[in-house]
């Protein structure tokens, strides 16, 4: 067992890094069951299968046939990785259920079964390609309402292998000794995995308690809102307790309460309305496949949860889930996420070099209004606030005149304007608002828009392309401009004033503090913060290599014995092409995004990688001693069990519980220290990194945990 990582991150036992081998392959065939619910885990999968081997027949045949896309998988040479999470492969298991809950086991239907669960994964391959190029949309289990469908229609003409009537399901005392209202809630959840009844329901409604409290409680709040109002609307609570297809609701439920939305009170609404509207349609696909012979499956779940997270994503909603994982974890790394990136995803570097103000944001109460309220204005003042010297009648006397103006991005030059005069101060051309002038396409797809150079100044030419920083002109006076300034804004077009879209800066600092991708405030004095090339080398890691750390603790009393293990961080390359800091147990992904050193996410359950995080969540390429930066990291970052358990559902009506600020710090150009702030954490809790003088760290430390670097760069 691994050890827990609270609040004073007590040492662990070793980590030893082997190949993962056959028990990869026995993951991924396990993490299709749990798949089907959306929480990944090995163990929770396992324990889906043991459920199911209450109906033989059914179990051999899911299995049967998630081995057999699994072994088609890798015989196209589909990288393992890629097949690790089970999301390739749950729809042929379901596949495989579905048909062993309606033959009997021969020969032939073990050829059936390993014909139709490669099917369900090619179509699952190629469907996931399609929905999510054209629509931005997940497949779900489409796949496996198709070619089960598909089967049972054919199953009238495949004689060897269909059975007359389905032979006869066996009932316990269970199932008649609990009332019908919770009964039914049971055995629902059980026919998500084609295993109707009380005991195989009740075993993996615990296993979903276990693994994720939200989903759980979704579960039962889906199931209970679709039930009522079919029994509302037909009359007859006894048939719509009965009802074995309301395991769409329960579906419905999770999906759109806690893994396609972040979980909250509005997540929790929709996902009630979204079951709602599956009543209709349930109904009415039971009187149209019953025509056939065939069960609806799960077309009901697909078509509700399909539409609904359209439907979201073309509105932009703000609380569609960018994480992966169980309810819980979705939530804690959207927060943190929002914390920590509060920025927008349309990005520019100051344009400009030295210490600038803000003279007007968004929404200004000047000309920033309307269409054209996402912008930013920049004047330079003096230790007074003053933007210019003497009395400012003449230009000359403003700081920020004929000062050098750079590129924000990196793109090309659409259009070019640089004829157009100077205003005196005081005085604006209200007949040409955006005065000299340049537009940038920039590579990602937006334009910017640079406005007021000084006339004649521009130095760039329509067609020329021009990286970050690159010199476009200087710094005028012309257009709708009372003194010299620079105006900045991002737009959906090339065309000069075209309206306005959201936008933030990257790598700047205010005074000593560092801000990765935010918006300064009007009157902060900012400055741009390139990188320098040599932390970046150092902070850059290379694929395979790895860092050996031996584990200390300052503490004996507590923790005795001075070496109490040793641990290897490995470089390796996700599936993303990002790279990875991995151990055994767990990975952290760290990217450079904009001047900036990033642990993106952490994965897995290893302390050392925790503590990593914990202690340097990000760094300023920028080793400048005295520079500060703030960062958040998860809540299960400083937490674990029951406690975190607690934390995460709590999160999921009040956001800011459990909150946990890292506060950061160059000591000098070597040295990071940092203190975490977190109502989780009791006690003051220290970290200390010490950059490697090639690449890495040469030691980590949180509160009484060390971790010292004992080897060269392999």
């Amino acid at each position: 067992m691994r050890p827990t990582f609270d609040e004073d991150l007590a040492t662990a036992p070793p980590a030893n890094a082997g190949a993962r081998g056959a028990r990869a392959h026995l993951e991924a065939v396990l993490n299709s069951y749990s798949e089907v619910l959306f929480l990944r885990g090995p163990a929770m999968g396992l324990l889906i299968l043991a459920v199911t081997l209450s109906a033989p027949s059914v179990a051999l045949s899911g299995f049967v046939a998630v081995l057999a896309a699994y072994g088609f998988a890798r015989l196209i040479r589909m990288d393992v990785r890629f097949l690790e999470s089970g999301f390739y492969t749950y729809n042929p298991l379901l596949v495989g259920l579905s048909l062993g809950y309606l033959f009997r086991l021969t020969p032939l239907t073990l050829f059936f079964l390993v014909t139709a669960g490669i099917a369900a994964f090619v179509l699952t391959h190629t469907l996931f390609s399609a929905f999510w190029y054209y629509l931005r949309l997940p497949v779900l289990s489409l796949p496996f309402v198709l070619v089960s469908s598909t089967a049972y229609l054919a199953a009238g003409s495949y004689t060897n292998l269909y059975i007359t009537g389905l032979y006869p399901r066996g009932t316990t005392m269970l199932d008649t000794a609990l009332p019908l209202w919770l009964g039914g809630f049971f055995r629902s959840l059980g026919a998500a995995f084609f295993v109707p009844s009380v005991l195989a329901g009740g075993l993996i409604a615990l296993a979903l308690l276990l693994r994720s409290r939200i989903a759980f409680l979704l579960a039962v709040g889906g199931y209970y809102t679709g039930t009522l109002a079919l029994a509302a609307l037909g009359g007859s609570p006894s048939s719509a307790f009965q009802n074995l297809n309301a395991f769409n609701f329960i579906l419905i439920a999770i999906a759109l309460g806690g893994v396609f939305l972040v979980p909250s009170p509005r997540s929790y609404l929709l996902a009630l309305i979204g079951v709602l509207t599956s009543t209709v349609l349930l109904s009415s696909s039971e009187v149209f496949w019953s025509r056939w012979g065939i069960p609806v499956f799960a077309l009901p779940f697909n078509v509700v949860t399909l539409t609904f997270v359209y439907s979201l994503g073309l509105v932009e909603f703000p609380w569609m889930a960018k994480a992966v994982g169980t309810p819980e974890e979705i939530l804690d790394e959207q927060l943190t996420h929002d914390l920590r990136f509060p920025g927008s995803t349309r990005t520019l570097s100051l344009p400009f070099a030295g210490r600038w103000t803000v003279w007007q944001g968004f929404d200004g109460p000047w000309t920033h209004q309307g269409a054209w309220r996402h912008a930013y204005d920049f004047v330079i003042t003096d230790e007074h606030g003053d933007t210019f010297r003497g009395d400012g009648s003449l230009l000359e006397h403003y700081f920020a005149w004929r000062k050098p103006v750079l590129s924000p991005v990196r793109g090309r030059v659409e259009r070019v304007v640089d004829g157009l005069h100077d205003n005196a101060p005081g005085s604006a051309d209200r007949g040409n608002n955006w005065g000299n002038l340049v537009v940038l396409a920039d590579d990602a797809g937006m334009y910017v828009e640079i406005s007021h150079f000084a006339q004649g100044s521009i130095r760039v030419k329509q067609g020329e392309w021009v990286e970050r920083g690159a010199l476009l002109g200087l710094c005028g006076n012309s257009g709708y401009s009372p003194q010299p300034h620079i105006h900045v804004q991002v737009q959906s077009s090339a065309q000069v004033g075209a309206p306005t879209l959201p936008f933030s800066f990257v790598n700047y600092a205010a005074g000593d503090r560092h801000f990765a991708n935010d918006l300064p405030a009007v009157g902060t004095r900012v400055e741009s913060m390139p990188p320098e090339k040599g932390l970046e080398s150092r902070l850059g890691f290379v694929l395979d290599e790895t860092y050996r750390f031996r584990v200390r603790t300052r503490d004996a009393a507590r923790f005795p014995g001075a070496t109490q293990d040793t641990v290897t961080f490995t470089v390796r390359m996700a599936p993303d092409a990002t790279f990875q800091l991995g151990t055994e147990h767990g990975s952290l992904a760290v990217v450079t995004r904009h001047g900036t050193w990033v642990a993106e996410r952490l994965t897995g359950n290893d302390p050392y990688l925790r503590a990593l995080f914990l202690a340097l969540p990000s760094v300023p390429l920028v080793a400048r001693p005295g520079l500060q930066w703030q960062d958040h990291v998860p809540a299960g970052t400083v937490c674990t069990g029951a406690k975190r358990a607690v934390v995460r559902l709590v999160r999921s009506l009040a956001p800011s519980v459990g909150m946990v600020t890292v506060h950061l710090a160059f000591e000098d150009r070597d040295t990071i220290t940092g203190r975490v702030a977190s109502p989780l954490v009791s006690g003051e809790l220290l970290t200390r990194v010490v950059l490697h003088p090639v690449r890495g760290f040469s030691s980590i430390q949180v509160g009484t945990l060390l971790l010292e670097r004992d080897d060269d760069v392999a």
